[in-house]
């Protein structure tokens, strides 16, 4: 199930994010978009992963960012769950009149999702991807 944030999420991404970036790493509440464009998707009511989207007040263009995932999720279809709310960030993007988006990963393994999903990867800095919607 793909969907907004409620007020408990922050909490619980804060806390993925000090185990994958470090302790004290996450990003303030308040640098992050409105929940509407703060992203959980789940399984089986359990919280897999979530991403950010900013989108430009003055142009069509987004900024999906801050991809993280549940480092308790150990089942085998994490990357297709991951894949899963990035193609729907990509319709929610769309539905707001976004028409290109963009993404910086420095991981190999978002690379090859987005890459998979169609975005263009770009060579210098490696870890810059965008795509058209």
């Amino acid at each position: 199930m793909f969907r907004s944030f409620n007020d408990k999420d922050y909490a619980t991404v804060f806390k993925w994010w000090d185990w994958w970036w470090g302790k004290n790493k996450g990003i303030e509440r308040e640098i992050l978009p409105h929940n509407d464009h703060c992203y959980m998707i789940l399984k089986n009511n359990v919280c897999v992963a979530s991403g950010f989207l900013y989108i430009d007040k003055n142009a069509p263009i987004g900024y999906l960012t801050f991809v993280v995932s549940n480092p308790e999720y150990k089942e085998k279809d994490r990357r297709i769950i991951i894949e899963q709310l990035i193609i729907n960030a990509e319709k929610e993007a769309k539905l707001q009149g976004i028409k290109f988006m963009f993404t910086v990963c420095e991981s190999t393994h978002m690379q090859n999702i987005h890459n998979k999903l169609g975005w263009t990867i770009s060579k210098a800095p490696s870890y810059e991807t965008f795509k058209y919607i």
